[in-house]
């Protein structure tokens, strides 16, 4: 698959080929935890939905007074599924990117795009930390606490609320971003 074609492919099934249990706003989870997943993929969708049609050179522009492309957006949403749900919560070690996140000047190394970074990888990686994280919160019981002992104060619940209103922000920023791309507006 180029990256055109994942680029323009809906995201429905980009995103619902790695959390099936996504629904449409018009049903009500049955449950708390199907609640809290279905409100997280919804966001992720929507952050996913935002490189529809783009090329990588327009994924990676900055048009706004801000810094972040459409493509840092989701390198960094990607980073911080993994630190939230893996490390955080779950207790697994990601040695190459945790506890540091900025560099000698302050900058959030999270967003920094490499060459090697398109739609296609970045998006795939995104896809594929959505699976970790899912499992995570499919398996862990809601009131478990956070296994970063600095986090063990909170749990499960608390770790699907933040990212859930994070990556709603993040989606917020990338309308703004794909707006001022071509006027695209909308989920």
């Amino acid at each position: 698959m180029t990256a055109r074609s994942l680029a323009t492919a809906p995201s429905r099934l980009l995103l619902t080929q790695y959390a099936p249990e996504m629904t449409t706003p018009e049903t009500s989870p049955t449950t708390e935890r199907a609640g809290l997943r279905e409100f997280l993929n919804y966001q992720r969708e929507a952050l996913v939905r935002k490189v529809e049609g783009l090329s990588n050179a327009e994924a990676r522009l900055t048009p706004t007074s801000s810094q972040l492309s459409l493509l840092s957006i989701l390198k960094h949403s990607t980073v911080w599924e993994r630190r939230w749900f893996q490390v955080i919560m779950a207790g697994h070690t990601s040695t190459e990117e945790w506890p540091g996140s900025r560099s000698q000047t302050g900058e959030d190394v999270t967003f920094q795009l490499t060459d090697m970074d398109t739609i296609e990888t970045v998006v795939a990686a995104y896809q594929a930390q959505i699976v970790a994280s899912n499992e995570v919160l499919t398996t862990f019981d809601l009131d478990a606490p956070c296994a970063w002992p600095d986090m063990a104060h909170q749990n499960l619940r608390f770790v699907a609320l933040h990212m859930i209103e994070e990556t709603a922000r993040h989606a917020g920023h990338a309308d703004i971003i794909r707006e001022t791309i071509d006027g695209r507006k909308g989920r």
